[in-house]
């Protein structure tokens, strides 16, 4: 990353934008918006063979600052991997090939609170030995 490029993604972003792009992803970018998903996660990419490396000209900018790729449907990660030319809401093989009855993508919650626990409803097999205290008989005589 040089010096002039990054002054000049600055004037061209902004610096506000420019200094949140540094802090998150630690580079100064700027390119076309290729779309949003249902989270807010805002697709971008640049063509300019001049200012992105090969490979690194597509990228993600997450809505939420407690990011991970679980955040990222399956429809955009394909075409962050370059599997897929277009954008899904430019591709017409995927908006021929989604079904109407398709649920909403949901991340994967391991790790959160959220995280699926599962437990059981069978009574268990060994049961620890709880003591039983009985009260001592007997009288006591005090004198």
């Amino acid at each position: 990353m040089s010096l002039a490029r990054t002054f000049k993604h600055a004037r061209a972003v902004g610096f506000k934008e420019w200094f949140r792009q540094m802090t998150y992803i630690g580079d100064a970018k700027m390119g076309r918006l290729a779309g949003t998903d249902q989270f807010g996660n805002r697709y971008y990419e640049n063509l300019d063979p001049k200012e992105e490396v090969p490979g690194r000209h597509r990228w993600i900018d997450y809505s939420q600052d407690d990011f991970n790729a679980a955040q990222v449907p399956p429809e955009w990660h394909s075409w962050l991997a370059h599997i897929r030319k277009d954008a899904p809401p430019e591709d017409p093989i995927i908006q021929q090939s989604t079904p109407p009855w398709k649920t909403p993508y949901v991340e994967n919650m391991t790790g959160t609170r959220g995280a699926f626990k599962t437990y059981s409803t069978t009574a268990p097999k060994i049961r620890a030995w709880d003591p039983v205290v009985k009260p001592r008989g007997g009288t006591s005589s005090s004198a």
